[in-house]
C-alpha cells in the first residue's frame, strides 16, 4: 500500500536533506542533499531539467550557505541523473560500472521515443502512460567526472560521506551513500517503497546480498530512490518480496510459462496494493535467469512490451 508524503525537501538529520517525489512511481525518483559549513554534495539528480532546477532552487533556498561541489549518480538510470547537465561545473561521481551504462540510454533517445509513441502500438502508449509528465527535449549528456570500484570516503566540510557498490543489482553499477555520523543512507533503487522494484540487471541474489548490506549498516533513516522515507523495515520488506517472488517464480518456471504468462498467475501478498506490478513481467525474466544462466538478458524495448502486455 503507498503512504501518502509530501513532495519537497525533508532534513532527515543535522546537514543532511532529502528531497522527495510523490508518488515515487515511474520517474518520480528522491535525491539528497549533504550540507556542512559551505560545503555541499548532492545525491543524484531529476529526470528532466525543469525537476532539477525546481529542487535546486529549493535547496538553495533552504541551504543557502551549501554550495554544491559534488554530485553523486547512485545508477545509469536517466531519473537519477539526466538533470546533471545543471551541474556541469561540479566533480560528478558514479560507479565505474554505472558511468559505462550511463550512455546507452541518453535523453535523446527517450526524446525519439517519447515522438514516436502515437506509432509503436501497446509500446508507445505504455512510454506515454508512465513518461507524459517528463520532457527529455534540449537536455544534454552530462557523464561522471570521477569514478570508482568498491568503495569511496568523501569528505563534505568536516562531515564524511561512504560510497558503496553494491551492484550488479537493480542496474550494473547500483551504489549507495551512507553518512555514518548522522545514521543515514540514500539507497538509490536498491529500495522503493510503495511500488515494485525492477530488476533490469541482476541477479535477486545479489540484489538480496545488498539490501543486506544496508541492514548491517548502523542507519536509522533510510531514504529510497523512490517511495517516502524509511527505516531498516522497509529494508527487511523489498528484502522478503525478493525471497518470495524468487520462490514463486520456479515452479512456474518449470511448467515453462513465459515471464508474462507468470506475472498473469502470480502472485505477491506483502506487494498487495503496490504500485507498478507491471514490473513483475521484468523481475521474473530475472528469476528465470537466474534458473538458467544460459538465458538471455533482459533487452529494454522487449521488456517494455511485455509490461505494455501485462497493464
Amino acid at each position: 500500500m503507498r503512504v501518502p508524503y509530501e513532495r519537497g525537501l525533508v532534513e532527515v538529520a543535522d546537514g543532511v536533506h532529502a528531497w522527495l517525489q510523490p508518488d515515487g512511481g515511474w520517474g518520480w525518483s528522491n535525491a539528497g542533499l549533504v550540507a556542512d559549513g559551505g560545503a555541499g554534495l548532492l545525491v543524484d539528480t531529476l529526470f528532466d531539467l525543469r525537476l532539477t532546477a525546481d529542487m535546486l532552487d529549493a535547496m538553495h533556498r533552504r541551504v543557502p550557505a551549501a554550495e554544491i561541489g559534488t554530485v553523486v549518480n547512485t545508477h545509469a538510470n536517466g531519473d537519477h541523473f539526466y538533470g546533471n547537465q545543471l551541474l556541469a561545473g561540479s566533480r560528478i561521481i558514479a560507479s565505474r560500472r554505472a558511468a559505462e551504462e550511463m550512455p546507452r540510454m541518453p535523453p535523446s533517445y527517450l526524446a525519439e521515443r517519447m515522438t514516436a509513441a502515437p506509432t509503436l502500438g501497446p509500446v508507445g502508449a505504455f512510454l506515454q502512460h508512465i513518461f507524459k509528465p517528463f520532457n527529455f527535449e534540449g537536455i544534454e549528456l552530462a557523464l561522471p567526472t570521477q569514478t570508482f570500484d568498491g568503495e569511496l570516503e568523501l569528505a563534505v566540510g568536516d562531515t564524511t560521506v561512504r560510497l558503496l557498490e553494491l551492484g550488479p543489482a537493480h542496474t550494473e553499477g547500483d551504489v549507495v551513500a551512507e553518512i555514518p555520523g548522522r545514521g543515514v543512507v540514500f539507497t538509490g533503487d536498491l529500495l522503493f517503497v510503495g511500488g515494485h522494484p525492477v530488476i533490469w540487471a541482476g541477479p535477486v541474489g545479489n540484489w538480496v546480498a545488498a539490501l543486506d548490506r544496508i541492514l548491517a549498516m548502523d542507519v536509522d533513516v533510510v531514504v529510497p530512490g523512490h517511495g517516502p522515507v524509511t527505516d531498516k523495515a522497509g529494508v527487511r520488506e523489498v528484502r522478503a518480496y525478493f525471497v518470495e517472488l524468487e520462490a514463486a517464480a520456479l515452479p512456474l518456471w518449470k511448467e515453462g510459462l513465459s515471464p508474462l504468462e507468470a506475472a498473469r498467475q502470480l502472485r505477491i501478498e506483502r506487494a498487495a496494493g503496490w504500485g507498478e506490478a507491471e514490473r513483475l513481467v521484468v523481475n521474473i525474466g530475472a528469476c528465470y535467469r537466474g534458473f538458467d544462466p544460459a538465458a538471455e538478458p533482459v533487452d529494454t524495448m522487449s521488456a517494455m512490451a511485455a509490461l505494455a502486455g501485462y497493464v
